[in-house]
């Protein structure tokens, strides 16, 4: 009986809901599960997309949709959250991979 009460007040007896961690997409600007989007990187002035989503630096994050990558890109986005100008061959090369995300999650 006293153990019982003494479990119930330390929590041990409950079980915890995990949360699900949530990102915002820099295109449509919606929270979404962190697992369901991709995430993109900057560091030491360097912009990649990160597909595991554990590389050093300042990280935003995309849906893996067409349209979210349009708003994104025309938004400036990237440009905006990296306070940096990006090349536009570099914004071709990224905005293509994320397109090849896009592709593997239909």
């Amino acid at each position: 009986m006293i153990l019982n009460i003494w479990m119930m007040k330390t929590g041990a007896m409950s079980l915890k809901n995990k949360k699900t961690p949530m990102r915002r997409c820099a295109g449509c600007m919606e929270s979404k599960p962190k697992s369901s989007m991709i995430r993109i990187t900057c560091y030491e002035g360097q912009v990649n997309v990160d597909p595991g989503g554990k590389a050093k630096g300042r990280g935003i994050y995309m849906c893996p949709d067409r349209q979210c990558m349009e708003k994104a890109r025309k938004k400036r986005a990237l440009q905006r959250s990296f306070d940096m100008e990006i090349s536009q061959e570099k914004l071709d090369s990224i905005f293509q991979e994320l397109a090849e995300y896009e592709e593997k999650a239909d």
